[in-house]
């Protein structure tokens, strides 16, 4: 998929409102309230008390469902975005699934990062699919938006994909990611060749940049590095990821070397419509980690004014707003309250839609104002637990307009280990009524994925 970018980044008050987000709300200074260590969903540096389910975890190739064939697909241009092309996030800060951070880490994250790969990969061909959901194409005063949760190509996942090929993931899916106007993910793991793991972390990310060149080939546009795994590998890893990212054309969000860029917004134009999307997490357990006025993190939004202030100044340069939000608890259907809040501010300052990750399982659907809220979107390229909750899984699709208004579809899916199956028949039926179990009570969702508000 061919297109421009138009970078803006927001402008930060700098030291005093960073330190006003530190002290309001839950404290991350400590442990967070989301994680049991010993029983995570996640699989790559396990520590003792996880090695236990690291063994349960599926390593064979699953068996293909029945799928739809997907026709050719129909790409947009738009025009580069010098910002984060040549001036892009260099350091940024980690979050904490619960453990606290070391002082060694902390010590990490002030040196400086790993030198710059000096030669781009080869030329990217996107690989064929071999079966996949049908995709949709839109008129030039729409969009087509694809939303996939967690994905990671680590420890399990990464050992797949060397035995496999870097495209395994996406064999399943076809054009569906190069036929829509925009596709956006979380991108929750370091991907380095280098770096300091993190130490008092359960799980500690380090992904190949081998795995960046099929990631942008299968349609990948932007993803979302406000998470609590970037920093896996410290600082100099975390510079390597945005690098690698630039390299192989994927946007990020929700990082940087200083408040300004962690909390700005990406523009990309498509048929005719400025969308701006923005990535925040509420998944810190350090107040270091937070990015400040001339200091490396995340968007952080335990308290959320420099994300509503960014979201406001977006929705008067943007037709269509979009807001990642990490957050929540794992493997949790019921959401926290904080979750509902942050959402429904966000879309008080300015957001058309907002999508949620973290949770490693589906949430529910909510429409406020008019405006849809996916809370979780599950895991989408992941390892395999025990859980069986986090099998289940969708591509979200919204349907935008000029306006700002959107319509919502899922296409269900089960996220076997490092390979997300599109489903059809009972097992989609199965999924789609579970997130409208989940939702609001005047949402549902039809036979075909659509959801509706009433």
């Amino acid at each position: 998929m061919i297109f421009a970018i138009i970078g803006y980044y927001y402008i930060t008050e700098g030291n005093e409102q960073i330190s006003r987000q530190m002290t309001a709300g839950s404290d991350p200074g400590k442990p967070s309230d989301d994680t049991d260590p010993g029983t995570s969903d996640d699989a790559s540096v396990p520590g003792p008390a996880a090695q236990a389910q690291q063994e349960s975890e599926k390593e064979t190739v699953p068996e293909a469902e029945p799928d739809i064939s997907a026709p050719e697909p129909v790409e947009t241009e738009t025009a580069p975005n010098p910002v984060q092309e040549e001036t892009g996030s260099e350091e940024g800060v980690d979050t904490s699934d619960g453990a606290g951070e070391s002082a060694a880490q902390a010590e990490d994250e002030d040196t400086e990062g790993a030198a710059a790969p000096e030669t781009k990969g080869p030329e990217l061909e996107k690989p064929e699919a071999e079966d996949a959901p049908a995709a949709h194409t839109t008129g030039s005063d729409s969009v087509i938006l694809n939303f996939v949760g967690d994905m990671q190509f680590s420890g399990k996942v990464e050992q797949l994909l060397q035995e496999q090929g870097y495209d395994y993931p996406y064999k399943r899916l076809g054009s569906l990611f190069k036929s829509d106007d925009l596709t956006v993910g979380n991108l929750e793991t370091p991907v380095t060749d280098g770096g300091t793991g993190a130490a008092n972390k359960t799980y500690v990310y380090k992904s190949s940049p081998d795995a960046l060149p099929e990631l942008a080939a299968a349609g990948m546009d932007v993803v979302n590095v406000a998470n609590n795994h970037i920093l896996d590998q410290g600082v100099s890893g975390l510079k390597d990821t945005l690098t690698y990212l630039r390299q192989y054309g994927i946007l990020y969000m929700g990082a940087g070397k200083n408040a300004e860029e962690a909390y700005a917004p990406v523009y990309v134009k498509r048929n005719g419509m400025t969308i701006a999307l923005l990535g925040f997490s509420r998944v810190i357990p350090e107040v270091s980690w937070y990015a400040g006025a001339k200091s490396a993190g995340v968007a952080g939004v335990y308290d959320p004014a420099a994300a509503l202030q960014a979201i406001r100044q977006a929705s008067k340069k943007a037709d269509l707003v979009i807001v990642t939000a990490h957050w929540g608890k794992e493997r949790a259907s019921v959401l926290e309250d904080h979750q509902t809040e942050l959402a429904h501010a966000f879309i008080d300052a300015g957001a058309d839609i907002v999508i949620g990750s973290h949770p490693h399982v589906l949430q529910g659907l909510e429409m406020y104002k008019g405006k849809w809220i996916a809370y979780s979107t599950g895991n989408f390229i992941f390892s395999k637990s025990l859980t069986e909750a986090t099998w289940d899984t969708a591509v979200f699709q919204a349907s935008c307009t000029k306006d700002g208004a959107c319509g919502m579809k899922l296409i269900p899916c089960r996220a076997e280990l490092g390979q997300p199956i599109p489903l059809s028949g009972e097992k989609a039926a199965n999924i789609l009524k579970k997130v409208e179990n989940m939702s609001s009570p005047n949402v549902s969702i039809d036979s075909t994925g659509r959801a509706a508000a009433g």
